[in-house]
C-alpha cells in the first residue's frame, strides 16, 4: 500500500511539474511574440515613412533615380521580410532573413542620406526635414523595442535549455527563438537624419 502511495505522488509530482514547465515555456514564448509586436509596430511606421521621404526628395534628386530606388527596393525588402516573422518570431529563420533585410534598408538610407547633402534645396524642404525627425524618433523606438525583444527571446532560451526543462521543450517541440541583430558594424550605426 505504502509503495502504491509513494508511486502515485512520483506519478503527481511529474505532471505537475510538466505542467508548471510547459505552462513557464508557453509564457516565455508569447512573452517573445509580444516582444515582437512591439518591434513590428515600429518596423511598420519606420517602412511608412520611406516612401513619403522618397517622393519628397524625387523632384530634387532627379539625376539619382537609382539611389532612390534602392531604397525603395530595400524597404520592399524588408516589409516582405517583416510579415514573415511576424509570422512566427520564435523562428531563427525569418529573424535571420528580417536582420539581413533591415541591414539592407539601413545602407540604402545612409546612401540616400549622402546623396542628399549635395542638395541644399532638399536639405531645407520642411516636409522632407519632419520625415527626417520622424524616421530618426522612429529608428531610437526601434532600438529599444529590439532591446526588450532579445531581452524575452535570451530568457526564453535560457530558461528552455535549462535542465530537466530541455527535456520538456523538446518533447513538447518548443523551439529555440533567435534574436534580431544587427550583421555588420556599420549598421549598428544609426543612420544620419540631421540635415542642419
Amino acid at each position: 500500500m505504502t509503495t502504491t502511495l509513494i508511486g502515485l505522488a512520483v506519478i503527481v509530482a511529474l505532471v505537475l511539474f510538466t505542467i508548471a514547465v510547459y505552462n513557464r515555456l508557453v509564457k516565455l514564448r508569447n512573452q517573445v511574440r509580444n516582444a515582437f509586436a512591439q518591434i513590428d509596430v515600429q518596423l511598420q511606421r519606420r517602412h511608412d515613412l520611406i516612401p513619403n521621404l522618397v517622393e519628397t526628395a524625387k523632384s530634387y534628386m532627379k539625376h539619382e533615380r537609382e539611389t532612390l530606388t534602392q531604397v525603395m527596393q530595400a524597404r520592399n525588402g524588408a516589409v516582405a521580410a517583416q510579415e514573415q516573422a511576424a509570422k512566427d518570431p520564435a523562428d531563427g529563420g525569418a529573424m535571420r532573413k528580417l536582420s539581413s533585410a533591415e541591414n539592407m534598408l539601413t545602407k540604402a538610407m545612409g546612401g540616400f542620406y549622402a546623396v542628399s547633402e549635395n542638395y541644399p534645396d532638399l536639405k531645407a524642404n520642411q516636409t522632407l526635414q519632419q520625415l527626417m525627425e520622424d524616421l530618426s524618433s522612429t529608428e531610437n523606438r526601434v532600438a529599444f523595442a529590439r532591446q526588450a525583444f532579445n531581452d524575452n527571446v535570451m530568457g526564453y532560451n535560457i530558461y528552455r535549455e535549462q535542465f530537466p526543462n530541455n527535456l520538456m521543450a523538446g518533447f513538447f517541440a518548443f523551439k529555440p527563438a533567435e534574436q534580431l541583430a544587427l550583421e555588420t558594424p556599420e549598421a549598428r550605426q544609426a543612420p544620419k537624419v540631421s540635415f542642419s
